[in-house]
Order: structure tokens, then sequence, then C-alpha cells
């Protein structure tokens, strides 16, 4: 348990492999664009540490200009039911906070 909590606690490691799972195979700048706000020099370093955790299959083709794609492994996948039942709490939560704030807004509003 402990060396795969410290492997999903690592920076961006959740929002990349979810944006794998969610939208499959991509290349690194498709890949950047998704995980809004990741500089290139950390995704890069996330996605060799999830390779070579062996999550994540980086396939390089010799054209020009080189063509490397990121996905997931067999064994990243075994983490997809995470993933999914991670979204659907998001998901949930985000509704559950605009609701809140949406009662507080009044509250206030009414107190003035």
């Amino acid at each position: 348990m402990d060396f795969i909590l410290r492997m999903l606690m690592g920076p961006w490691t959740t929002y990349i492999l979810y944006n794998l799972k969610t939208h499959g195979p991509q290349r690194f700048g498709e890949l950047k664009r998704r995980v809004s706000g990741v500089s290139a020099k950390m995704l890069t370093e996330r996605l060799r540490t999830l390779e070579g955790a062996g999550l994540v299959r980086r396939d390089y083709e010799p054209t020009i200009p080189p063509k490397v794609t990121y996905s997931l492994t067999k064994r990243g996948h075994e983490l997809d039911d995470v993933m999914g039942r991670l979204a659907e709490i998001g998901m949930r939560w985000e509704v559950e906070d605009a609701a809140l704030r949406a009662v507080r807004a009044a509250e206030l509003k009414a107190a003035e």
C-alpha cells in the first residue's frame, strides 16, 4: 500500500493518469495542454517516473520529427476503477460545494 500511495501522491500524477485513461494515447504536447498548469519539466519527470513504475508506456516512432506517444500500460489500466471513482466523487463534491456557496451567499444577502 505504501508503494502505490507514494506513487499516486506525486505531483500531477493522478491528473496525468486520469487524462491518459479518459483521452487514450497522447503525444507530449497534447498531454501538456490537457494537464493545465504543469510545466514541461515536471510533466517529463512524472512521465519518466510513471514509465519506470510500469504504469505508462512511451512509444517512440523514428519519424521526422520523431513521434512520441504516451499511453497506459495494463498495469496502469488497473487504476481505471480508482480514477473513475475519484472523478465521480470530485463531480459530486463540486455540485455540493456550489450549492453550499449559494446558500451562504443567500444567508449573507439576507443578513444585510
